[in-house]
């Protein structure tokens, strides 16, 4: 069994610190049993940085799109009009994650948490520097400079991956928005959201989101830099600087992408 204890001994053993500002990215299932499941985890990371710190969680509810993008593959052809005239408009304070895990879809909804405004792409977040990191989410830089991850990385943040690897590794679609190669492109999308009290879809173009050598890129990154590893139960557990990842990220995307 995990405590509360045992995770804030690990999360020092990493490195994580008072005042420091980290995304995290969680599996539950890789852990074991935690007691208290996932309100434990939050209230450790939340504790390890203390009242001058600040936790980011990816809240992604990327199901608010257009059929046309293939997110709906459950739905038949045919019935994506239905869907279109009744799927729900993003609400920040209502709206599920998709596939973020248990510890972000509780963390959303955590007392003193903010979530960004963005239908598909969101961003939560609790602590000191809450507010300036999901506020002015950007439809169209949704992992850009002025998105969550690019202040983020204007703080010098860390991140975390509990039990998760590479590919899972949320900050490194911010390497893709800064780097410069040939087969970079851009697609539109579509939400549903509300305005002016009225429920609308809106368009809204962004970098595609790739995210097929994220693994292979935080594999090279950790033979050149050093990475803060622990176990948390059968998790492997790792924590690093989020701009030295993201500099590594950007110089190796614009030689090996083509």
């Amino acid at each position: 069994m995990i405590t509360k204890i045992d995770l804030l001994k690990h999360f020092e053993e990493l490195g994580l610190r008072k005042g420091d500002n980290v995304i995290v990215h969680t599996s539950m299932s890789k852990m074991g049993y935690i007691c208290g499941g996932a309100q434990t985890v939050i209230e450790a990371l939340l504790e390890t940085v203390g009242g001058n710190g600040t936790v980011l969680m990816p809240t992604q509810s990327w199901k608010n799109l257009d059929p046309n993008s293939g997110v709906h593959y459950e739905v038949e052809r045919v019935d994506w009009d239905i869907l279109r005239e009744n799927l729900p408009a993003y609400d920040k304070y209502i709206t599920p994650t998709n596939t973020m895990g248990l510890v972000a879809e509780m963390f959303r909804t955590w007392p003193g948490t903010f979530r960004s405004d963005h239908p598909a792409r969101s961003f939560s977040a609790n602590g000191m520097n809450a507010e300036y990191l999901i506020e002015n989410h950007d439809l169209s830089d949704i992992f850009g400079k002025t998105s969550p991850l690019g202040k983020l990385y204007e703080l010098n943040g860390k991140i975390i991956l509990l039990g998760v690897n590479y590919d899972k590794n949320t900050s490194i679609h911010l390497a893709d928005e800064l780097a410069d190669y040939p087969s970079k492109k851009t697609e539109v999308n579509s939400s549903v959201i509300t305005k002016n009290g009225k429920r609308q879809w809106i368009d809204y173009e962004t970098l595609v989101v790739d995210g097929d050598d994220f693994t292979q890129i935080g594999n090279a990154f950790e033979k050149e830099h050093s990475v803060n590893q622990t176990k948390i139960g059968d998790a492997i557990v790792k924590c690093m600087n989020q701009r030295e990842l993201i500099d590594f990220a950007v110089s190796w995307i614009e030689e090996n992408r083509k």
